[in-house]
């Protein structure tokens, strides 16, 4: 696959969607990097433009380049450890929607558990020796006149890549992707369908549960 110059959309300025002392939220632009990429050329990202307004900000987790919505920053050294051990614990919930190809056959609600392995750049479904990997997943809206499926997807496992490997192992792959899509998904869009739309968690220190909703732009 040829590669893609970095074009990162213009600073507008950032969409906070949670601010406080312990943490901040952020509506994170499809086609900007969560952290500065390798090589030049990529340092523009969504933890630098944090920083420029906010410089004890850290990042806990990422979204692809591709995919928009809600990522969680840490302000401190010790509320980045606090928020990095619920990511791992599993004790903070997410939420996704997703445009995929095709009208979707399968129930209407369910789960997907297919193990995952590195294939070069890429992950891979690998039954005999890839990592465990669960995705829910419900349905919210059919178009059969564009032939185009709304989902829902919780990721209970956080693999690399996991929900655009288990949507293309469906047999759906979330339109405009051009990593794990088929050319005819591909064109069906200009962007990676893919956003961040729910998180639940709770604020570092004093342990309050935090849920915070961005809905999907598309």
């Amino acid at each position: 696959m040829p590669s893609t110059p970095y074009c990162p959309p213009a600073n507008l300025g950032l969409d906070i969607l949670h601010l406080s002392h312990q943490l901040i939220v952020v509506n994170k632009p499809s086609g900007l990097l969560s952290v500065p990429g390798r090589g030049a050329g990529k340092e523009d990202s969504l933890s630098r433009r944090v920083q420029a307004e906010y410089p004890d900000a850290l990042i806990v987790h990422r979204l692809d380049m591709g995919t928009s919505g809600i990522v969680v920053m840490a302000r401190g050294a010790d509320a980045h450890r606090e928020l990095s051990a619920m990511f791992e614990e599993r004790s903070v919930s997410k939420r996704y929607q997703a445009l995929v190809d095709g009208c979707w056959t399968a129930a209407a609600e369910g789960e997907i558990a297919l193990p995952m392995s590195v294939k070069g750049p890429k992950q891979k479904v690998d039954h005999a020796t890839g990592r465990p990997s669960l995705t829910r997943y419900r349905v919210i809206a059919i178009d059969v006149a564009r032939g185009v499926s709304r989902i829902e997807l919780e990721p209970v496992t956080g693999r690399s890549h996991q929900l655009r490997v288990h949507m293309e192992a469906m047999g759906h792959p979330i339109i405009g992707d051009d990593f794990y899509g088929t050319p005819a998904s591909c064109a069906k869009a200009e962007r990676l369908m893919l956003h961040a739309c729910r998180i639940e968690l709770f604020e570092p220190g004093t342990r309050v549960p935090l849920c915070v909703n961005c809905p999907a732009p598309f």
